[in-house]
């Protein structure tokens, strides 16, 4: 009878297998949330995510859109004005030269 274990013994032993058997389960629910914060997106994931951050900042978009549109339309007169003069320059130095 001295094999057998006292019931006080019993239950210190039930306690530490629970607390192994709840620092594995943590333990492996700290792996598994590491793992899933570090993996690598997938390409229609990424899209999402940029579709969502140009769908929170439209207005943004639409107001930096219209100032680009803006600048280029100044550019393309400029070129334009510049082009005309460049021939009307180069009408005159035909003229001059008899060409």
């Amino acid at each position: 009878m001295a094999d057998m274990a006292a019931p006080g013994n019993m239950d210190m032993e039930s306690n530490q297998a629970k607390m192994v058997w709840f620092g594995i389960a943590a333990g492996a629910a700290l792996g598994i949330g590491i793992m899933l914060s570090r993996r690598k997106k997938s390409r229609w994931e990424s899209a999402r995510d940029l579709t969502q951050r140009v769908a929170d900042h439209s207005s943004e978009l639409g107001d930096v859109t219209k100032n680009i549109v803006e600048r280029v339309r100044n550019i393309f007169e400029e070129s334009r004005k510049v082009c005309e003069d460049a021939g009307e320059l180069w009408a005159r130095g035909r003229k001059l030269t008899g060409y």
